[in-house]
């Protein structure tokens, strides 16, 4: 449809009430006139977005999408011109600076994902780790622009923090220029080694690895081996148990002595005292000690 109506354009320029004709029907449907802008900094405001798109003609509606959950940036964002003339002058040059980020943009009826409908992204995108913390978006682009002509490219910040993350993407309009950046053997930024890389290598290598479910205490080399040579442990008794026996068997020698002192408390009788240590009996209505006591 888009082709159809440039192409109608183009012809009916001979006769420009044809042609403004041609522009007025095309203008109504959004489709021609919403571009998607992707990659904007967390702070970027819908006002900072609109303001970067005004050169390009009339803006109807712009806005960056926030999140209801964090109300944060997502960044992404939509802008619509009111005619269509203005969307197109916006895309002859898709990536542009907002913010110290090279974002892009294209048509929101071709989709929020592709840049242009090129297929070839996965070849032109890299990925840069290992960065300074302090390494700026400006200087990124300076470093890397010498490789060729970048389509988009950032460092990336932490939403919460809006601190840098330590790494970067960019992504060049032609592979070539993706390839001399990872040639080239000097990576030293800020007096960092950085890695370069094709962001398609760098998402591989941080996908979680996913590992058999445990099955139980893992024994190291060697301990899961029975040593004939050392005695079987003997296991301690069970609680309760004393000596061998059950909880419920007496044990002899605790009986046997029991036995004895009962035998010698039956034994200790007045008589038995007199006889043994010298102490008289006691008379009729005396108590062991001599004393006298009430009969009943």
């Amino acid at each position: 449809m888009l082709v159809l109506v440039g192409f109608c354009i183009c012809r009916g320029s001979q006769y420009s009430a044809v042609a403004d004709d041609i522009r007025e029907v095309a203008s109504k449907d959004p489709a021609h006139r919403k571009l998607f802008v992707r990659g904007l900094a967390w702070e970027t405001t819908s006002q900072d977005l609109r303001e970067a798109f005004e050169q390009f003609g009339e803006i109807e509606e712009g806005a960056v999408i926030i999140d209801k959950a964090t109300g944060k940036s997502r960044g992404f964002g939509f802008i619509t011109f009111k005619h269509m003339d203005s969307a197109q002058r916006a895309l002859k040059e898709p990536s542009k600076t907002i913010d110290g980020r090279i974002t892009v943009c294209n048509l929101a009826s071709v989709g929020t994902s592709g840049s242009g409908g090129t297929n070839d992204q996965a070849q032109r995108k890299l990925y840069i780790g290992g960065l300074s913390y302090e390494t700026s978006n400006e200087t990124l682009l300076n470093i890397f622009s010498k490789y060729g002509e970048i389509e988009e490219g950032a460092v990336a910040y932490d939403k919460n923090t809006n601190k840098s993350r330590g790494f970067a993407f960019v992504t060049y309009k032609t592979v070539e220029a993706a390839r001399n950046a990872i040639d080239d053997p000097n990576k030293t930024i800020e007096g960092r080694h950085v890695i370069v890389k094709l962001a398609a290598e760098g998402q591989k290598e941080k996908a979680p690895q996913v590992s058999a479910p445990s099955q139980g205490p893992q024994a190291q080399p060697g301990y899961n081996v029975v040593n004939p040579n050392i005695p079987a442990y003997a296991r301690p008794p069970p609680p309760g148990t004393i000596l061998g026996f059950s909880p419920h068997t007496a044990v002899p020698a605790y009986s046997a002595a029991y036995a004895g002192i009962a035998t010698m408390a039956s034994q200790y009788t007045p008589q038995y005292a007199g006889a043994q240590y010298g102490i008289p009996a006691p008379q009729p209505g005396q108590n062991g000690t001599g004393g006298y006591y009430a009969p009943n």
